[in-house]
């Protein structure tokens, strides 16, 4: 089951948690006061950079019956989108451009290129979304209304689909975020007003219809005679985007290592707690310059959700210090190649659509989905592995007790095969510290 009491899960006290706020705090404080006008010129050459690439793809798919030119403007035109939705869009949205008092590049005026108005992603995203990030039953982003990504959700035969929903989410990206904000669930079950519902959803289709309008009519019929291999060109770009944002995306929330929560953790949380549920309820993967720059600086998932308003081409900095304050707390930082972290996700959706009495793992220790019960239930693993060492001084926590459960995974069948019968948890952890 999800993480109901966060301090006992990362072996941390209220001390040490209310430490840790008081670093992050200094952290943002640091890189807050020292934004200037290298960052301010980041974000106008990325636009420039954006808008130089759409129109320039745009240009060349005049000539999209020519097969060159129609791979070249489909490919220009997809990383166009990708990158005006990514390291543009989704960030200026956020607020993180919000300082330069510029009123083109800012939060209350941007409207991205997405089926998903900018007003509706404020809410679901900045606010229910990082509010309540990975807190089971609260955030919208847990499977999307669709998926089943956690083992709290009860298997229904519905989730046999789980590999093909995600797969047409992908490729459907922007119309799933489109209509998250509708909560087609809540509207089916009678629990949404039907006032607010028809308001909120005739601004969707507004914005839909807009958008079918930009990329299926108006710029394909620019081009004239090449106004069908335009259309598909334009199709394709939309579908590149919608399949790269769903895996960046996907990549820093559902890999393992990504810890889910239950409402009770959150209800109780301080802010200090908040920034702990952000460091373990998220994951970064490794990208190089490119890399970065594509997913928007999203590789740094961890750093984002700590410091949603923070400029995205700040988060590399910030990444070193975090990390540090992870080995210092001895925290997980989940991380690990973009192919690695995404086929997680891929393994966790398709093996939860299977009921849970075909899965190996228990609902407190698995891959996916764990618990402070997991330590409950290994004998005294917590207890273990808290503090200081009293050896090296460095301090012992959720880091060590999580290696523990691997060595303890091995070391429990060789006590059972040498003394002819299953060991006694106090006989694990004793073998488990000899070890």
């Amino acid at each position: 089951m999800a993480i109901t009491d966060i301090k006992e899960y990362a072996h941390l006290t209220t001390e040490d948690v209310e430490a840790l706020g008081r670093e992050l705090d200094q952290i943002r404080a640091e890189f807050e006061e020292s934004l200037g006008e290298s960052d301010a010129r980041y974000i106008r050459n990325t636009i420039r950079f954006q808008r130089s690439l759409e129109f320039g793809s745009r240009a060349v798919l005049f000539a999209s019956w020519f097969p060159p030119a129609w791979v070249l403007g489909t490919v220009g035109l997809g990383v166009a989108k990708i990158v005006e939705n990514m390291e543009i869009g989704h960030n200026v949205i956020h607020g993180q451009w919000d300082w330069m008092n510029d009123p083109e590049i800012h939060s209350s005026t941007w409207e991205w290129d997405i089926s998903d108005p900018a007003a509706h992603w404020k809410q679901t995203h900045n606010h229910m979304h990082h509010k309540y990030t990975n807190v089971v039953g609260l955030d919208p982003d847990v499977g999307y209304g669709l998926l089943r990504v956690t083992r709290d959700n009860r298997w229904t035969p519905f989730n046999l689909g789980n590999p093909i929903y995600n797969f047409i989410l992908a490729a459907l990206f922007e119309y799933g975020v489109a209509i998250q904000h509708l909560e087609l669930g809540k509207v089916a079950a009678g629990k949404k007003d039907r006032e607010e519902f028809e308001e909120l959803r005739a601004e969707v289709l507004k914005k839909i219809a807009k958008q079918i309008g930009k990329d299926y009519v108006l710029f394909p019929a620019l081009t004239g005679p090449a106004f069908l291999t335009t259309l598909a060109a334009n199709f394709t770009a939309n579908v590149i985007r919608n399949f790269w944002s769903n895996a960046i995306i996907f990549c820093g929330h559902f890999p393992d290592g990504a810890e889910k929560f239950t409402k009770e953790q959150y209800r109780n949380e301080t802010p200090a707690e908040w920034y702990l549920r952000q460091m373990l309820g998220s994951a970064n993967f490794k990208a190089g310059p490119i890399m970065r720059f594509m997913s928007g600086n999203l590789c740094y998932q961890i750093e984002h959700h700590l410091f949603p308003d923070m400029p995205s081409n700040r988060l590399k900095d910030i990444a070193a210090r975090v990390e540090a304050l992870a080995d210092k707390y001895d925290l997980p930082y989940t991380t690990g190649s973009f192919p690695k972290m995404y086929l997680q996700t891929w393994r966790t959706i398709a093996k939860l659509a299977l009921p849970d009495r075909y899965l190996t793992a228990t609902r407190d220790d698995a891959p996916e989905t764990n618990s402070e019960l997991k330590f409950r239930i290994r004998g005294g693993l917590k207890d273990t592995f808290a503090g200081i060492d009293p050896v090296t001084g460095a301090r012992r926590g959720l880091r060590s007790a999580m290696n523990a459960t691997k060595k303890q995974r091995g070391i429990v069948p060789a006590i059972r095969k040498l003394i002819g019968r299953p060991a006694t948890p106090a006989e694990s952890v004793r073998a488990l510290q000899a070890a």
